[in-house]
C-alpha cells in the first residue's frame, strides 16, 4: 500500500508533491495495475499516453483540496485503448465520492445550501442532487422491506394542499418503517396490499381511530390491536373538560382552575390541593364527575401488569364504564360508548410495554427534517429523506 494512501484516502494513489497555501493541491499518480474494461485482463498493457485530471477532494484544515492525478492511457492485447480508472471517482465526475460525502454530512448537520455554496463553491442544485443520490443509496442498502412484528401507526400533517400522511413505525428498533401520503383506507390500500410479511406482524399500536382499526383488521389478520395509553387518557381528560363546561361554565373560564383540573392530583402542592378541594366542595356534582374520571385515569395509567392484575383491572374498568353509561350527561355516555368499543385494545395496553410515544418522537425528527428544508412540496423527496435519516 502506498505511504500516502491513509492520508488521501484513495486506494492505489501515490503522492508526488503537495503545494498551496490558500488551496491545497496534491499531485500524485496511480500505482495499481490497470485492468482492461473490455476483456478484464490485467496485462501486460502497452503505455501510449498520459493525461492529467484535476478533481476536488475532501478539505484539509478548512481549505479546499484538489488532486492532480496523472492518468496513463493504455493499449491492451485485445486491441482496445483505455484510460485507467481512478479509484473513488465516478466516470465523468470532477469530484471524489469522499468530497460528496463531506458535503452531504455538512448539509445533514444543519449547514444551509447558501452556506455550503460559499464554503465549498458548489451550487444549490448540485448539493441537492448529491444529497438525493446519497439518500437513494442509503435507502437501497436497507434491509428487505418486510412488515415489522410490532407496528405503530399514526398520522401527521404534511402540507395544506396534500393533507396528512401516515407513519408506519417499527416499535422494536425505534425506526420509521415507511411513510405514505393520506390517512384513509383508500389511500393506503395499495401500499398495504403489496407489503410482504404482513402475516408475521404480531402487535399493532394505534390511537382510537376507527379507520386505522379497520385497516389493521383487514391487512394484519394475525396481529392484536393495542390502544395507545396517551390517547386514551386524553379522551378521558377532554370529557372532563366538556362536563365541566356544561356544569359550571363560569369556573371553566378561570385559567387557574383549568390548570388545577388538568393536572394529576399527585402533582399538586398542598396549597393547590386546598384550593381545588374548596372549589369542588362548592360544586358537589362536579366533584363526583371529577373523582370518577380521575379514578378512571389512574386505572388507565397502570402498566407492566401480570395476568392476575389485568383481570382485576378489567372488572374495575367494566364497573366504571357501566356507571358512566347510566349517567344523564351526554359527554359521559359518549365516553362510555368509546371505551366499551375499545375495551379489548385498552385491556391489552396494561400488559404491553410499547406505545406510540416512539412514533410521536419520530414525528419530531421528521418535523425537524421538514423545517430544515423549509417545507416539502414533493412527497417523494420527503419520504426519501425520512427513510434515509429515520429509517
Amino acid at each position: 500500500m502506498p505511504r500516502s494512501e491513509p492520508i488521501v484516502g484513495l486506494p492505489g494513489f501515490e503522492t508526488i508533491d503537495v503545494a498551496g497555501t490558500v488551496e491545497v493541491t496534491t499531485t500524485g499518480k496511480l500505482v495499481q495495475p490497470p485492468v482492461c474494461p473490455s476483456c478484464d485482463s490485467e496485462g501486460p498493457h502497452r503505455r501510449k499516453d498520459r493525461i492529467v485530471r484535476r478533481v476536488r477532494h475532501t478539505s484539509i484544515g478548512a481549505r479546499a483540496h484538489w488532486l492532480v492525478i496523472h492518468v496513463p492511457k493504455w493499449l491492451c492485447r485485445c486491441g482496445r485503448y483505455f484510460r485507467q480508472h481512478v479509484p473513488g471517482v465516478l466516470p465523468y465526475q470532477r469530484v471524489t465520492e469522499k468530497f460528496k460525502e463531506e458535503v452531504v454530512e455538512r448539509h445533514e448537520h444543519g449547514h444551509s445550501l447558501s452556506r455550503i455554496r460559499e464554503s465549498h463553491r458548489i451550487s444549490w442544485a448540485t448539493t441537492e442532487r448529491w444529497v438525493q443520490h446519497m439518500y437513494s443509496l442509503r435507502v437501497s442498502q436497507q434491509a428487505e422491506r418486510v412488515a415489522p412484528k410490532v407496528l405503530g401507526i399514526d398520522e401527521h400533517f404534511f402540507t395544506r394542499k396534500q393533507g396528512y400522511a401516515t407513519t408506519f413505525a417499527n416499535l422494536v428498533t425505534h425506526r420509521v418503517f415507511d411513510v405514505q401520503l393520506g390517512r384513509s383506507e383508500l389511500a393506503l390500500h395499495r401500499f398495504l396490499d403489496e407489503l410482504p410479511g404482513k402475516e408475521h406482524t404480531e402487535v399493532v399500536c394505534m390511537d382510537l381511530s376507527e379507520t386505522y382499526r379497520s385497516i389493521a383488521r383487514r391487512h394484519f389478520p394475525n396481529a392484536v390491536i393495542v390502544a395507545d395509553r396517551f390517547h386514551v387518557i386524553r379522551v378521558v381528560a377532554q370529557c372532563l373538560m366538556e362536563c365541566w363546561k356544561q356544569l359550571e361554565p363560569v369556573g371553566r373560564k378561570t385559567r387557574g382552575l383549568v390548570s388545577l383540573m388538568r393536572r394529576k392530583p399527585e402533582n399538586l402542592d398542598p396549597e393547590q390541593h386546598l384550593r381545588l378541594a374548596a372549589y369542588l366542595a362548592e360544586h358537589p356534582v362536579m366533584r363526583t364527575v371529577y373523582d370518577e374520571l380521575q379514578t378512571l385515569m389512574m386505572l388507565l395509567r397502570n402498566k407492566h401488569q401480570n395476568a392476575r392484575e389485568c383481570r382485576w383491572h378489567s372488572r374495575h374498568f367494566v364497573r366504571i364504564v357501566d356507571r358512566l353509561r347510566d349517567t344523564p350527561m351526554a359527554p359521559l355516555q359518549t365516553l362510555a360508548h368509546t371505551l366499551w368499543s375499545w375495551r379489548d385494545p385498552i385491556a391489552r395496553m396494561w400488559r404491553f410495554t410499547k406505545s406510540n410515544a416512539i412514533t410521536e418522537g419520530l414525528h419530531n425528527k421528521m418535523e425537524v427534517i421538514s423545517r430544515r428544508a423549509y417545507g416539502f412540496r414533493n412527497f417523494y423527496n420527503y419520504r426519501l429523506r425520512v427513510r434515509a435519516l429515520c429509517g
